[in-house]
């Protein structure tokens, strides 16, 4: 088929390829483009939580939880934030209501282990594996999201349904919680079955509703507003600059009428603030780094209770044990003139390209995969680890 013809909007799976297709002609075709339904994306698919399991998890305090009741006589709905003790779900309805709990990536290991398929795209650009446990008719109504979304099938069956209409109204309703459409037609319908898989771009409007108890795994992307990044890159500059650049008016010509803010008075700000904005090509990488490591990040990793140095580490390490990325340490690097800077929550740490690629390749590193450690290296791995971003254990 060629790219120039509309691509089909539902395919099935080929074996070792769960786009149905390679990830370079699904990134051309449909990706921020248009939805995809996979048919036995996941053949198989083996949920490593159920839905006992992640309520369990919506019990923790570290867990990010919401439990939504839809009213249908009324229509409706009532959230609740958790986290919530076993009588709140022994009180529930038989139907028609969902429970979410995000971040499971970065709670449970396997679940982490979902992620690896999704490499195609940039680590930097996935947000997290949030989990959904629906009983039948359990939704969260008609609503539009603003990323990308992949929405892979557990256990059950869920119908959803989408409207590719770019015209479609995106009017909320103003009398719930949940930014629900006010209005939604269907352009297309499906039931999705245990490994099936929905790709949505952002802004798609489409409803979900379990046909039986079901699973949902959403592997959504971040996508930052520019309103959050002139924000932060603002609140960055701001510290950067100090207060030693300021407005000034020399050779100011008396003014007409003292009130006026005139035109060059507004010239003379838009120049300052474009001074204030001028950063190099480094400077305004270190910005966007930092602020995306530390973007919608629910927890920062916690430091141990007692600190380690390049001696010890070596010692750990030899002695069989390994050094594990925090989960809630949100990872990038820069190239550098010479190696790379890491990113991890924000903070920057000087290392070699090689150290980049490794924690980049691995969660866990032990001796064998360091190999011959650089002593500059050792010592950023040290600082890491006193900064809470690695953890060191038995391997």
């Amino acid at each position: 088929m060629s790219d120039r013809k509309a691509p089909p909007v539902e395919v099935h799976a080929r074996s070792g390829q769960p786009l149905g297709m390679p990830p370079a002609q699904f990134l051309r075709r449909y990706w921020g483009k248009q939805p995809l339904l996979v048919r036995g994306a996941f053949p198989g698919f083996q949920p490593p939580l159920t839905g006992d399991d992640l309520a369990g998890l919506a019990c923790e305090e570290i867990a990010l939880s919401r439990l939504i009741v839809h009213d249908r006589a009324r229509d409706g709905w009532a959230v609740r934030s958790g986290p919530f003790a076993e009588a709140d779900f022994a009180a529930l309805p038989d139907r028609d209501w969902t429970l979410l709990v995000q971040d499971c990536d970065k709670l449970i290991g396997d679940v982490e282990e979902l992620l690896r398929p999704f490499r195609f795209l940039p680590d930097w650009r996935i947000d997290d594996v949030m989990v959904s446990y629906a009983a039948p008719g359990g939704s969260v109504g008609a609503h539009v999201d603003q990323y990308d979304v992949f929405l892979l099938q557990g256990h059950g069956r869920r119908r959803w349904r989408i409207d590719t209409d770019p015209d479609a109204p995106r009017d909320v309703r103003p009398d719930v919680e949940l930014k629900l459409l006010r209005r939604f037609t269907a352009s297309h319908d499906w039931v999705l079955e245990p490994g099936d898989m929905l790709y949505l771009p952002p802004r798609v409007p489409h409803f979900g509703e379990a046909v039986e108890e079901c699973t949902t795994w959403s592997i959504g992307l971040r996508a930052p507003a520019a309103g959050e990044l002139l924000v932060d890159f603002a609140e960055q500059s701001a510290e950067r600059l100090g207060e030693d650049l300021r407005y000034a008016d020399p050779g100011l010509a008396a003014p007409t009428d003292p009130a006026e803010i005139d035109a060059a008075a507004l010239i003379r700000v838009r120049t300052l603030l474009r001074r204030a904005n001028a950063v190099d090509d480094d400077a305004f990488a270190a910005m966007f780094a930092r602020f995306i490591t530390r973007y919608r990040s629910a927890h920062q990793p916690a430091p141990p209770p007692a600190r380690t140095d390049v001696v010890a580490l070596r010692a750990a390490l030899a002695g069989g044990q390994a050094l594990y990325r925090s989960p809630w340490s949100r990872y990038a690097f820069v190239r550098a003139a010479r190696g790379a800077t890491l990113w991890f929550a924000g903070e920057s740490f000087p290392a070699s390209l090689r150290l980049a690629r490794l924690l980049q390749d691995h969660r866990t590193l032990d001796a064998a995969r360091l190999g011959r450690l650089a002593d500059a290296d050792a010592r950023v791995l040290a600082d890491l680890y006193n900064a809470g971003h690695l953890v060191i254990d038995d391997a």
